[in-house]
């Protein structure tokens, strides 16, 4: 399955999850940005590779179906609700993301 994390500035939280969930057997992930300001901004390219997107924000969800609206139309996108509050892996959000993806994606 493939994956993509998405934040605003693909800074900590999306690369956090990536860096979490990369040596996952079944998952192959990626992670992007919102903002023109992102490290990786997500592109055309991401979405169309993406069986399933998971955003840490309602605005990120909102943003991509402005801009991919159509390419998104046939992939599920999920929102963790994970606030702008945490750096790259940090012990919490690494606990948030294992927890709230594994659940999500029913794998452990």
């Amino acid at each position: 399955m493939n994956v993509l994390f998405v934040c605003s500035r693909n800074q900590w939280r999306s690369p956090t999850a990536e860096q979490v969930w990369r040596r996952h057997p079944l998952l192959n992930v990626r992670s992007g940005g919102t903002s023109p300001s992102a490290r990786h901004t997500v592109s055309v390219d991401d979405i169309g590779w993406a069986d399933v997107v998971i955003v840490m924000e309602q605005k990120h969800k909102s943003r991509l179906v402005a801009d991919f609206g159509d390419l998104l139309a046939d992939r599920p996108v999920h929102v963790l609700d994970i606030p702008d509050e945490y750096k790259y892996l940090d012990p919490e959000l690494v606990e948030l993301l294992e927890q709230s993806v594994g659940r999500l994606l029913k794998i452990e």
